[in-house]
Formats: structure tokens, sequence, C-alpha cells
């Protein structure tokens, strides 16, 4: 990226990026997240419900009225909406899945933990969850502790391998790892790619206008799609990156004229 860009708003994933799995956001997180948003506007998008999103991120932040119709928010990977509007959180749009594709998603998601031994007998809450928009899969359970999480599947090959038995299946749904333990399954082409595309309208800026900011960037990441449809993108490892990323950015918002501070990702090539 150049060494000033011309950056209209800044993308957020959520969970173990902007707060660690299942948790809220560190107060710090909260007041440097609350000053980038008195600069630009922002965006949250993310696998989990919209009720994932209060918990971590809205219970307890404190932001103007002015400063929240700056946030957008896309729960279940951008296939849901949601902007601040007359003092409450407003859908614009859902994608929800019909009866149909919910019921073949969980049927498929259950055959192939089941056959993969990735079925846990003890989880932390359920294994599958139906989000209207979205199913998801959580190998050890919605509510496993961090640490258990993060022990899981350190070098992704478990989630692989069900992303591996599950697609092909669905061949008419979009199947793409979550967060360290997940599968999310959504319409096929309504993915995080999808919900930028619908930021961009409403905004009127160009994907180039963005930075994304996530954990999940790798080809089988829920953050792949945002990344492959050329937002400058920076990868973080946790929570920890994003503040620091995000008090660089409103130092750089204050002195544009400095150089760039964060380093993004290159960009995949392109057919000429």
């Amino acid at each position: 990226m150049s060494t000033n860009p011309d950056i209209r708003a800044v993308v957020f994933d959520l969970d173990d990026t902007l707060a660690p799995s299942k948790s809220t956001m560190d107060p710090a997180m909260s007041r440097a997240f609350a000053d980038l948003l008195d600069r630009v506007p922002v965006c949250i998008i993310s696998g989990g419900r919209f009720e994932q999103f209060e918990a971590q991120a809205l219970d307890g932040f404190e932001a103007s009225d002015e400063s929240l119709s700056r946030l957008h928010l896309m729960p279940t990977c951008g296939t849901r909406y949601y902007l601040w509007q007359r003092g409450e959180w407003a859908l614009q749009y859902a994608e929800d899945l019909s009866d149909d594709e919910k019921s073949r998603a969980i049927s498929a998601l259950e055959e192939g933990a089941r056959e993969l031994g990735l079925w846990h007998p003890g989880p932390w809450g359920d294994l599958i969850e139906d989000r209207g928009s979205q199913i998801t899969f959580s190998a050890l359970g919605q509510q496993a502790p961090v640490a258990e999480k993060h022990a899981w599947d350190p070098d992704g090959a478990k989630k692989l391998a069900l992303w591996g038995y599950v697609s092909p299946r669905l061949p008419d749904l979009e199947v793409r790892g979550g967060g360290s333990t997940s599968i999310d399954i959504t319409r096929k082409g309504i993915d995080k790619a999808y919900g930028i595309g619908k930021l961009t309208e409403k905004l009127g800026v160009g994907i180039d206008q963005l930075l994304f900011i996530g954990d999940r960037l790798d080809p089988t990441g829920n953050d792949y799609p945002v990344f492959a449809l050329g937002v400058p993108s920076v990868a973080i490892d946790d929570w920890h990156g994003t503040l620091a990323a995000v008090e660089s950015l409103n130092a750089w918002f204050d002195a544009p004229d400095a150089a760039f501070p964060l380093s993004t990702m290159e960009p995949l090539p392109r057919n000429p």
C-alpha cells in the first residue's frame, strides 16, 4: 500500500480480532475503536450472530449517535446488515437459508464430523447452530474455553478435512472455515465479499479505499473472500495486534502525510 492511501472506511473481523473468542472487547480496545469511529466509518463483519456482536462489542460501548451512525454491522459473514437508525440497530437485509438448505447443511456437517472423528462427546454448548442465514459447526461447542479452541487444531488440518468432506456434498452452498474450531455454511456467493460489496455501495467507495483487518485470511478462512476481492488487508494473530494497528491508524489519520503505519498483504495476481 502507498505511503498515503485514500482510506475511506476500516473493516474488522470480530472474534479473535477485536476481542478474544466469545469474549468482550478489552476496555483499551473499546476506547481505540471509539476513537477510530470519530475519524472514519467502520464495519464489523464476522461469523457470529447479531447477539454475539452485542455481547462482544456493543454492550457497554460508549459512543455518540453520530459516531454509531458510522458503524456498520454485518453478522453471520455479511449475510445480515445492520445500521444505527433512530436510536436502534435496524436490519437492512437478511439472506436467510431455506429449510431445505438448513437441513442438508446440518446433516452434512454431522455426518462428516462423526465419520472423521470430530464429533465431540462432551461439548461446551451446541455443536451445530442455526443462525438463520448461516449454519455453523463449532467442534468443541459454542461456549468452549478460548485455550481449548486454540489447542484443538493448531495447523488447521481438522477443519480442512471437514471442509473437504462437506463442501462437495453441498455444491449449491458456500462452505468456509470460520473461527479456530468452526465451519460456516451460507448460500452460494453470500460470504464476506458479498457483504463488502453492499458496504461499498452504501458508502459510495471503491474496494481499494477500504482497509480490512482480520485473523482468518488463509484460503479456507472466512476472511479470505475479502482479501481475494482485492481489499487491502492486514493479517493479525489476535486482538493485541488489532489494538496496536488501530492505535497506529488513529495517529495516522491525524497526520495523513506521515508514512502509512501498517503492512498489508501482497495482493493476489489478477488476470489481464
